[in-house]
């Protein structure tokens, strides 16, 4: 059952980063397909966005309060609690006939959506639609990402749907944060259909929204579903770097398919994109966890060929690799050619480690590091210090 939002005729504008709160932005050119829903889910159609209609600011938004303009004054209020002088000043702006600038509007839905006091982003949206600023479009696109940051997934449902209702086009940046918010709060159905609608409407999906997508699928281990989501995305977009291959390959090495990780990251050199250092750390984990000391090498060997500096990830997947084998003997033979005098660094997108997870030795440093001495810490130092820890693990002190 589609939520009814009580809300007059709006229309509200993307953010624009302006230091007058009392001025209006130019138009924003956008992309003018709308999201319209029939029985088999939602389309893009082509319509007019309305166009900016001009009033006169008032004089009143202009008058100061010790030093401070109102607009200025209710922000003042919000960013520190006080609700009700916050409202009393929203008053005194509304009965003065204020035109509110994109910027002011972005800041205010700001303040309350991390306050959750959303019944006052609905009111200012009242106010807005209820005047023809020409600014309605780009506030509806505020509203929508401040309910969808706030997890109000059915608000940010039934502003989309007022939204096409009222005649105005759903841009790239509105339809990706939509998905966004689905991907975060939302099931992996109620997902799925938010990027459905995204490709109807032809938009590219963006960076942030691939990320959460992948997150999702990888919380409910659906690696398989992961990588379908990747091909239809298209593994040969380059705009997003290595992302699309390093989540692929993520995929194989999450459930330990040897064979088709080595066979993916084969075809991401034939596709020509040069390997970084998280898709090498991503073979590496998925190598130490399976003990398979010789590809573990040869990675290691073809890192050094492409000249990338091995971190934290790497040197852990080392140790390790020969730590749960019982090889601690060895270990000098694996990292003669590592240099271990150097300062420890963590350059692996933080996304490998939601579905492999952080080697003993990894966060046992990350430990080491965090905790303030005045100390140099060296990949040598923090080899020596988990050794040693090791050691003790395995034995036993009887206390008589």
């Amino acid at each position: 059952m589609d939520l009814v939002l009580p809300l007059p005729s709006c229309h509200i504008p993307i953010l624009l980063q302006q230091n007058d709160f009392t001025t209006r932005p130019p138009q924003q050119s956008t992309n003018k397909v709308l999201w319209q829903r029939d029985e088999k889910g939602f389309f893009g159609s082509m319509n007019d966005c309305p166009s900016l209609s001009k009033k006169r600011m008032s004089r009143q938004s202009d008058v100061r309060v010790k030093g401070y303009t109102l607009p200025a004054l209710m922000l003042y209020y919000a960013e520190n609690g006080l609700f009700p002088q916050a409202h009393t000043t929203w008053e005194q702006l509304v009965n003065s006939s204020f035109v509110p600038s994109i910027h002011f509007v972005s800041k205010l839905f700001n303040v309350y959506g991390k306050q959750r006091n959303f019944d006052q982003v609905i009111e200012i949206l009242r106010y807005v639609n209820s005047r023809d600023f020409g600014i309605s479009s780009d506030v509806y696109s505020l509203a929508i990402s401040c309910f969808g940051r706030g997890g109000q997934l059915e608000l940010m449902e039934a502003m989309i749907k007022e939204m096409v209702s009222r005649g105005f086009g759903v841009d790239c940046k509105t339809a990706n944060a939509f998905l966004l918010y689905y991907s975060i709060f939302g099931s992996s159905k109620e997902m799925e259909n938010a990027y459905g609608r995204l490709k109807q409407s032809r938009f590219l999906i963006g960076e942030e929204a691939i990320r959460a997508m992948a997150s999702a699928y990888v919380k409910e281990r659906k690696l398989y579903e992961l990588g379908e989501f990747l091909r239809d995305v298209g593994l040969g977009r380059k705009n997003v770097g290595n992302l699309l291959w390093n989540l692929l390959l993520l995929s194989y090495a999450a459930n330990f398919k040897m064979k088709s990780l080595q066979r993916e990251f084969l075809r991401m050199l034939e596709a020509g994109f040069s390997p970084d250092i998280t898709t090498f750390n991503i073979r590496a984990l998925a190598f130490s966890k399976m003990s398979l000391f010789w590809d573990l090498h040869l990675s290691i060997e073809h890192m050094r060929n492409e000249k990338l500096i091995p971190d934290l990830v790497t040197y852990g997947c080392v140790v390790d690799a020969y730590l749960d084998r019982k090889l601690a003997k060895n270990l000098d033979f694996a990292l003669n050619k590592m240099s271990l005098d150097d300062s420890p660094q963590l350059l692996t997108d933080p996304f490998v480690f939601e579905a492999l997870g952080k080697g003993d030795f990894h966060s046992s440093s990350e430990a080491f590091l965090e905790f303030k001495t005045r100390r140099q810490w060296t990949y040598r130092t923090l080899i020596q210090r988990y050794l040693k820890k090791h050691h003790r693990r395995n034995q036993i002190f009887w206390n008589y």
